[in-house]
Formats: C-alpha cells, structure tokens, sequence
C-alpha cells in the first residue's frame, strides 16, 4: 500500500506569506507576480556578450558610499531612495529610484565606477537605461507628472567626478517603454505561475515513490516534514543503507506547498552524493509522471567549460560571444525540458551555442530543486545563498554527508598567501607594481626576523603586513583601471589571492589562527602565510537560520556537542538519532587488538595484517575493501600482500586519482568478481559510494583515521583545548572515527546483505573508542 503522507501535514504553525515587497521576482499564484525593477530589466534588457574580463569596480560600500555623495551635493528638494510602484495586469513592479529633483524635475539613476567610462560595454550602458526609464515612468505615474527628466549619473569614486546623461521624455513615452518590458516578462511570468501552481498541486497528492518506507526511513521522513514545518534545523543520524537521500527529499518536496518553499537545495560534498540526489529525484519523478519538477544540477566551472583555454569574453569565446541575445531561447527550452543534470544541461546550451555553466546560473533562479556543492550556499560569495537573500526566496536546505562540513567550512573561510609564488609576480609585475610589491616583500621578510622554527602560530594579525598589502591591492586596482588587457595570469592571480587574504584579515577573531611556514629557498627563507579558519560557527550560524529549514543528515554525527559547537547550529536545533534498520547478525565486526598501526609499529604491523587479510578472504572469497592511513602503509601492505599471496586479486587507489580512474576502480567491484581493493580512509572510497550485495562483503580497516601530529594539528588541538576544553578529542579522535564508520558502513547496503568489518588496532578496545561506533553494532 502507497502512502500519501507519512505524517500529518497539519502539524507544526503554517508559514507565513512571502513579503510583499520582495525586490525580486516572487509568485503567488492567488495575488500574481511582484518583480523589482532591476530584475525585470536584467530579464527583458540584458543583450550582447558575456564577458568576464577583469573590470575594476567599487566594493559593495563603495557604492554606497557614492550614492552618497552625489546625494550630498543636491539641493534641499532633492529625494534619494523614492520607494515606488507599478502594476501591469497581474505583473506588480517595485523598486527604490536612487534619487528625484523635484526643482529639476529630474529622475537619477546612479552608477558608480572605476577607471575609464568611455570602456564601459554598450550593452551595460543599455541595460542601465532601461533600468532609469522604468524608474521614471514609475516616479511620472506616482507624481502624476506629464513628463520627466530621466538622468543617468555615473560617479566615479577615485576622482569623484560626475558624469550625468541626461534625456527628456514624456509620461506617454516612458510608459510606452515600460509596458514593452512589462510584457515581455508577463509573458514569463505566467508561464511561472502556471508552473507553479501545477507543481504545487502535484506535490500535495504526490505518494511515497516505494510501497513501504524501510525500517528508520519512516522516521527520518516524518523528521525532516515536522522541521521545516515548526521552521527549524534539524541534524538527523541516520545508518548508511536506509535510504537517507529519498527519506530527506520526498518529506521536503511534500512540504513544499504548505510551507509555500521557492526552492528546494540539495548541498553536497562530494560527485557521488550529486548522482545519489539525481537518482532519489529520478525515482520520485517516475512515480509521479504529473509532476513536472524542474532539477537542476550545478557543477563546478572547469567541469562545465567546453573551452577551458579560452578567455570568457565574446572576443575569446563562441559561446560567450552573443550569449545575452540566445539566452532566453536556452533558457525556454530548459524549463520545458526540465531534467537539468550536467549531460542534459550541457545538450541545451550546446543546441543554442551558450555556456553551459553561466546557463546553470540563469537557471539557478527558476528551478525548483538546485543539486550543488556546499560552496554554492555556505561559502562567502556563495551563488546560491546571494540569490537568497537579493530575491527574498523562501527555501529548505538539505544538507548530505554533514560530517564532511567542519572541514569543509575551515577551507571556504580561510586564506593563504606563497611568498614564492609573490616573487615569481614580481619578476614579470610592470614598473608601476614593483614598488608596492617590493614594500609587501620587505614587511613579509621582518615577520621572519623573530621565528626561529619553520612553523610558528601567532597571536596577533601583522598589521604592518597587512597595512602593506592594502596598498599593494590598490595600486594594482588602479593599474588595472588603466590597462585593463593586463588583468590575467599570474598578475590576476596575486591580485585576487592578496584581495581574499585582505578580506579574511578583516574577520580575524579568537576563531582564527595566523600562522607562518618557513621553508629555505637558495640562501633566502621564503614563507607561507595562512589565516586558518578553526571555528566557522559564526559564518555558518547566518546561512543555516537563513533558510526556512536546513536538515543536515549523515550516518556520523556524533557525539553532537563537537557539530553544535563547530558549526553554529541555533538553540532550537532538533536531534534525531534514527535506529538501525540492520541486525548485529548481518554484520560480523571483528576487534583485531593483537595489531597496532601506530607509526612506530608499522614496520611490525605489515606480516599480521596481510596475514589476517588471506585468511579472511580464503575463508570467503569475494569482494573487500582494505583502508590504511596513508598512500606509503597502503603501498607497504600491498607490495607484500602481492608477493605472498599472488593468487588474491588486488587493485589500488593512487595519489590524484582522475575521476575516470576512481571509476574504473569501483567498476572492479561486480556481483561476481573476489579481490580487494586497497583504499587510504577518508578519501574517495570511504564514503559516498554504494556497493551493494556482493559487491563488497567486507573491509579491513588498519587505523584508527587520525590526523597526522604535525605543528599545524598541534595549533588546533592547543586552541580546541582553549575554547572547547577537549582538544584533542575536536582535532583528532572525533574527525578519524568519523571516517572508521563511514569506511565500514560501505558493506551493509541492504535489508538482506551480510558482511565482515575487521578493526585492526588495540585502541578499537578501548571503551572511549567503542562509544563512537554504532549501537547496532553491539561490540
């Protein structure tokens, strides 16, 4: 028997409607579309090329700093920021003009920049027009005024100079205009509204794709619906093999309509964890032919480009070249084709010559369910996050493999910056660069003057340093302003690297470390600096509360006080620890505590450990995983696994594995084939992928998963002792058991598998360790 609902959607309050004043597009299929100004004409006006050339613009509070300032000089008539309005049929416009001189009669729209206006593209210029006519006919209806001054003023905020165009229309023109663009997007503004009340309408009665739910699958659903209906996080544990990717989407898909959900993401860390959302979405959609749900799946720049040599400019690049004038073309035929995984993405753009990854990004706005790397949402220029919170969406998070977002969260918030590579900047930098470059490289050289080891974290910012390199970052700006054709390569590299470290500077806390590695180059001591993020709750905290629900799931998510406190998760989080649907009998777990795998047993540790190996396999023969701490113990166990016993089948993972390689090593893995396949713990194969049946019926795991002691671990584990009193827990026990479980939870897959993990360690006795390994296990 199908199930409509696994639980009663009337729990939890119901959510309240979108703002009405939304600066972006937001449909309500009652009250009709609202739109803002630049949205609308970003639709309806944008034209010419992409192009990414480096063009030198004001930061974010720069601009506002010059729409400031122009303010400033106007007269005592003069109105900046005027909130007004529009409604063309069912289509609402809104908006906030920079400015209106009523003693002038004068609408401004304001622009700031650098560097030289005459270079500026046509087409911005065009869609810059458009904006500014569409404000005044907005001013001319609320003012009730037969005519206008419609001002394009552009400031440029290194010599604060005004340039204002300026161009007289009648109220009858600009409406004209303004219905033209009106119409142009009710057109796709119905068409959405359409969609989305079918779509709506098919989640309300959409069915459990599967006749039952599996054991600990029901919970986890009915978990995840009750989250973001109370609007609330959730982290749920949950055992690998019970089906978490369509036990977390089908719930908030069928939220959706009640919770009145724009958009549904799908974050992950990993390729295969993108493939698993793909399937779990397939299946619902083959279980619901009515339901016409638009995926769409986002990868990285260097997968998606079809020219990775090539510029991205017209001039450089065929599909760059006109890509605005064939968007909307792509764009249409997408939607109405609506699975959007990379090879269905990448045939769209290719039938209308446009770049498939800035064609995901277009189509980031209008889908419904976006599959994309945790970057997308939670790093700091994050995509998806941005579009978040310029358009008011209301959206759901779901968040794969959570364990994986510590780390990964250190590495989005961090900066580092190679004196090598700065040097390597300076020998080709022009004249006008090398005496800023050579001040960074003296105050970087004093930083070395008092450390004596090659590794030495410090308490305090190099303020000097840094003073240093602001003025560095900002003649290079200005140089760029002027030759704008010498903003790539190494120049642009330095440039972007020196403007993040800057920037990550600026949110130096107690959460932070700054940290020197020295290294001896010739006679000279070169460095690396690096801003380590060790704490990226604060950056985390905004992104999670921002959604109407995030639910972070994964079978290792314990113990909780290490996620709550590294990741920010608010006071009202819910926890869900979902039993195992599995039997301690299908799962034969061995503690091998005769062996240790510390470094200094190693050499000791190779005879047993293959020993045990052969006599596992030739007792039952068929396919197993073996994980080592590292690629050289991998390779010391194999060598001699291969040397005496040559009859067992092997095969390895090797360092910068291709993905074409990481593949062909899964597809030794068959129903029929025996052999092992050697794997280093926490890498490619410990997690995300799925081997089911016979396809592995055991792992040998010879580690416990821990970081390597090193200057930099030891700095982390000293500041976890400083904020959290269990240093060594937060820097190395808690992140390798987490990767022991996720190792073996790749051989029970299924209801019926069966399988052997052997532990090879004497710590795996310990009662501390054996309190992080899953209950089911019954050690």
């Amino acid at each position: 028997m199908t199930s409509i609902l696994p639980f009663d959607p009337g729990s939890g309050p119901q959510a309240s409607a979108l703002p009405t004043a939304a600066p972006s597009p937001v449909v309500d299929p009652q009250a009709g579309y609202t739109v803002a100004v630049r949205a609308l004409c970003e639709f309806t006006a944008k034209a010419g090329d992409l192009d990414l050339r480096f063009t030198p613009s004001p930061t974010a509070l720069e601009g506002i700093a010059g729409h400031r300032t122009v303010a400033a000089r106007r007269g005592p008539q003069y109105q900046p920021e005027v909130a007004v309005s529009g409604v063309y049929h069912e289509l609402t416009v809104r908006g906030r003009a920079d400015g209106y001189d009523a003693a002038l009669n004068q609408l401004e729209e304001i622009k700031t920049y650098r560097g030289d206006l005459e270079a500026m593209p046509d087409n911005h210029r065009q869609l810059h027009w458009a904006q500014a006519k569409v404000y005044g006919w907005l001013i001319c209806q609320q003012l009730q005024l037969p005519e206008v001054n419609v001002a394009l003023v552009y400031f440029n905020i290194v010599s604060e100079q005004e340039t204002v165009i300026r161009e007289r229309y009648s109220a009858a023109q600009l409406q004209t205009f303004y219905e033209a663009q009106c119409e142009i997007f009710l057109r796709w503004a119905r068409q959405e509204m359409a969609h989305l009340q079918e779509r709506n309408q098919a989640l309300t009665e959409l069915r459990f794709p599967h006749s039952e739910f599996r054991s600990g699958q029901r919970v986890l659903a009915e978990s995840v619906y009750k989250a973001v209906s109370t609007g609330r996080c959730l982290m749920a544990q949950a055992p690998t093999g019970i089906g978490k990717t369509i036990g977390t989407v089908f719930p908030m898909l069928k939220a959706a309509p009640s919770q009145k959900l724009d958009k549904v993401f799908f974050l992950t860390a990993k390729t295969p964890g993108r493939k698993l959302a793909l399937d779990a979405l397939s299946v619902i959609g083959r279980s619901a032919p009515q339901l016409t749900l638009r995926v769409l799946e986002m990868v990285a720049r260097e997968k998606a480009c079809e020219y990775p040599n090539n510029a991205c400019n017209g001039d450089a690049c065929p599909l760059a070249k006109g890509f605005y004038d064939r968007l909307p073309a792509a764009r249409s035929e997408a939607l109405i084709s609506p699975w959007l995984d990379q090879a269905g993405l990448r045939d769209v753009a290719l039938r209308h010559q446009v770049c498939p990854y800035y064609l995901s990004q277009e189509l980031a706005r209008w889908a419904d369910v976006v599959i994309a790397d945790y970057n997308y949402y939670f790093d700091l220029n994050a995509l998806l996050f941005g579009l978040c919170q310029f358009n008011q969406w209301r959206v759901a998070v779901l968040v794969d493999e959570a364990h994986n977002m510590v780390e990964r969260a250190r590495q989005m918030y961090s900066a580092g910056l190679d004196q090598h590579a700065m040097n390597l900047v300076r020998q080709v930098a022009p004249e006008p660069l090398k005496k800023s470059l050579q001040r960074v490289n003296r105050e970087w050289n004093a930083l070395h003057k008092d450390q004596v080891a090659p590794y030495q974290a410090y308490s305090g910012m190099p303020e000097k340093f840094l003073a240093s390199l602001a003025l560095c970052v900002a003649a290079f700006g200005d140089y760029f302003n002027d030759y704008p054709q010498a903003a790539n390569g190494e120049l642009q590299r330095f440039y972007f690297d020196a403007i993040q470290f800057g920037r990550i500077a600026e949110l130096f806390d107690t959460h932070y470390l700054f940290d020197i590695s020295k290294r001896e180059s010739g006679k000279k001591a070169l460095s690396r600096l690096t801003l380590r993020n060790v704490v990226p709750a604060g950056f985390l905290r905004p992104r999670l509360t921002a959604a109407r629900s995030t639910v972070m799931f994964s079978a290792t998510l314990n113990p909780r006080h290490y996620y709550r406190d590294l990741l920010g998760l608010p006071d009202n989080t819910v926890w869900v620890d979902v039993e195992s649907p599995f039997q301690r009998s299908q799962l034969d777990v061995h503690i091998v505590s005769r062996i240790s795998t510390r470094y200094t047993h190693r050499q000791a540790s190779l005879g047993p450990i293959v020993a045990l190996m052969a006599e596992q396999f030739q007792a039952r023969p068929g396919n197993y995983l073996a994980f080592f701490s590292s690629f050289d113990y991998l390779q010391q166990v194999a060598d001699l696994m291969a040397a005496t016993h040559p009859h067992v089948p092997m095969w390895e993972q090797s360092r910068g594995m291709a993905e074409a390689d990481r593949q062909a090593f899964l597809d030794r893995f068959t129903p029929d084939s025996q052999g092992i396949g050697f794997a280093v713990l926490g890498g490619a194969f410990g997690e995300g992928i799925d081997l089911p049946g016979a396809r592995l019926i055991g792992a040998f795991i010879a580690t416990l998963g821990l970081a390597q002691i090193n200057p930099v671990n030891e700095q982390l584990k000293h500041r976890m002792s400083l904020l959290f009193g269990a240093g060594y827990d937060y820097t190395y026990l808690y992140p390798g058991m987490q990767k022991v479980v996720q190792a073996a939870g790749r051989v029970i897959r299924g209801q019926d598998d069966r399988g052997v993990v052997m532990l090879i360690d004497d710590r795996f006795a310990e009662r501390k360790i054996q309190q992080l390994l899953p209950a089911w296990w019954q050690l």
